[in-house]
């Protein structure tokens, strides 16, 4: 892990911080959001992808960073640009183990890529935060059907059922992974947003806990499944995320869901110094209308992209079109004017 004595260093040699990121998964989002800020943005590309990139004419970046692997990028260009990186999916996925080794400051707290990236740090979190979770199985307990998670951002890729020991050997061998209950129910994402400095949103112990919006995700073959066996076809069941789509949730859910949010938020400063900023806790509300955490994902997901002029819940707190990505702009140029970039930039 890199310093964060030497993170500060660097940023307090920025005059005009810029925000970058690669160009992928919630990237469109997040460069209309600084732009609507007015803070310059540099896209991170590959060559093959660049034209597409300059095709959006509101949501392109300011300059591009072409590279050939996202896994190397150029630090000192990046530090020479004043770049801040906000983190997203496919961000943490290219980067692998390499993304807290960066030379260049990011936004929010790295370390909690990290206890994202462990499935068993992330139970630890969860259970820390004392919400409730899926059972977590041992292979030679495996009595019903669980869901097989293999480590990293993969969106649901490679994740599949076994419903036997047996099967789990046969399918799985050594491999690491996490078997996990695998329950019936809505699938719900809420997207929150941290902030040590506003002063609207949900009270926690360090700041104040916004809600930008919900999403649930369209996976593979698992949202077809009854369509398929209505024609007789018996399909492997996948859970590869293809996309997503808006969900509004019924009112009398929202103070669970709220709860959840703090509980997370305030034990990740437990467990490692906090994170600010976008992050969403991954949940299944069962037809008893109990809600289960499965997983964290600390930093944008994918899920805000249908927001970005706002979302129905973005429009209790703000008097104008707030996306999560403009949101991630504004806190940081609050951060900025408050001289406190260190509080939420690591």
């Amino acid at each position: 892990m890199v310093p964060r004595d030497k993170i500060n260093r660097i940023l307090s040699g920025y005059k005009n911080f810029k925000i970058a990121t690669i160009c992928s998964h919630s990237s469109l989002q997040i460069f209309l959001g600084a732009r609507a800020e007015g803070i310059k943005t540099v896209g991170i590309v590959k060559r093959d992808k660049k034209e597409l990139y300059e095709s959006f004419p509101l949501a392109r970046p300011d300059e591009f960073l072409v590279v050939d692997d996202y896994a190397d990028l150029p630090e000192s260009e990046l530090v020479a640009r004043e770049a801040i990186i906000i983190p997203h999916g496919s961000f943490v996925e290219y980067m692998g183990s390499n993304f807290e080794k960066l030379n260049v400051p990011i936004y929010g707290n790295r370390s909690s890529v990290v206890w994202e990236r462990s499935r068993e740090k992330m139970f630890e979190w969860l259970n820390k935060a004392k919400v409730r979770t899926p059972r977590i199985f041992k292979p030679e307990e495996i009595d019903r059907p669980v869901l097989v998670k293999f480590p990293g951002a993969k969106g649901g890729q490679g994740y599949f059922i076994v419903k036997s020991y047996e099967e789990f050997q046969l399918r799985v061998g050594n491999r690491e992974c996490m078997i996990q209950e695998f329950l019936i129910g809505v699938r719900a994402y809420p997207h929150f947003f941290f902030s040590p400095f506003s002063n609207i949103g949900y009270k926690t112990k360090q700041g104040r806990l916004e809600l930008l919006g919900f999403d649930r995700r369209v996976e593979s073959s698992a949202d077809e499944i009854a369509r398929a066996v209505s024609v007789g076809i018996k399909p492997n069941l996948s859970f590869t995320v293809m996309g997503n789509e808006p969900l509004v949730l019924r009112e009398s859910l929202l103070a669970d869901y709220m709860e959840i949010g703090r509980k997370v938020s305030e034990s990740s400063f437990d467990l490692f110094d906090g994170m600010s900023g976008p992050f969403c806790v991954e949940t299944i509300i069962t037809d008893d209308l109990d809600i289960y955490a499965f997983e964290i994902s600390a930093r944008i997901v994918a899920g805000t992209n249908f927001y970005p002029n706002g979302s129905p819940y973005s429009l209790y707190y703000y008097n104008e079109p707030m996306s999560t990505g403009r949101r991630i702009a504004r806190e940081l140029k609050i951060a900025k004017e408050k001289r406190k970039l260190n509080d939420v930039v690591y």
